[in-house]
């Protein structure tokens, strides 16, 4: 953790500003550069979600690696009631009473919410209490499905007004070729009636 950028440095891309360098007093032979630099900083804040891989998994708790450096701990008061502990052919697993495919194993990648960042040792507290948290597989693939349900849902409501215009149009058409020929029939009558009078 760096706390001049506050946070720990990812990546970084350098731009140096000049071929110049000017030597630095006190510190010889050291000189100095002007550059202009873009970090990739990693410093998780509350209620962030992130992803990490299951390390470890008990009844107490769930025990995260978060970009292969950075570990994160789940308590057990801090996972929503769906997921009940489990152990499955002699694996411990976390799985949901409501969804059967969705359970969270060792080796598996979750999404949780960020509670607090310890930044000495580089330590998260997470959370699963948050609905859109849990196994990533499942997530993406239950989220895919419910925006193709919509959209098919959406379509369908779509249809369903062109229908309607269309039976309006159907029932307004016949009315009003109806009322055509009338309308026809009166002028031919007043052009017959007119010559005829005089």
């Amino acid at each position: 953790f760096n706390e001049t950028f506050d946070g720990v440095v990812l990546a970084y891309e350098v731009n140096i500003l000049g071929n110049s360098a000017k030597i630095l007093p006190a510190i010889h032979p050291h000189f100095g550069v002007r550059l202009k630099a873009k970090l990739l900083l990693f410093h998780p804040k509350p209620d962030m979600l992130l992803e990490g891989k299951v390390a470890k998994l008990g009844q107490q708790s769930i025990h995260i690696i978060v970009l292969g450096f950075s570990s994160a701990t789940i308590i057990q008061e801090d996972i929503r009631e769906e997921f009940k502990y489990k152990v499955r052919h002699g694996k411990e697993v976390y799985g949901s009473r409501f969804q059967k495919q969705h359970m969270i194993k060792v080796g598996a990648v979750i999404r949780f919410a960020v509670k607090r960042f310890d930044e000495e040792v580089l330590h998260i507290s997470g959370s699963l209490l948050l609905p859109q948290t849990g196994n990533v597989c499942w997530l993406d693939k239950h989220l895919q499905d419910s925006q193709a349900e919509s959209s098919t849902k959406k379509r369908r409501e779509t249809e369903e007004k062109v229908e309607l215009l269309e039976l309006d149009k159907d029932i307004i058409e016949p009315e009003m070729s109806s009322l055509k020929p009338d309308h026809q029939t009166k002028k031919s009558k007043r052009r017959r009636i007119i010559p005829e009078a005089s």
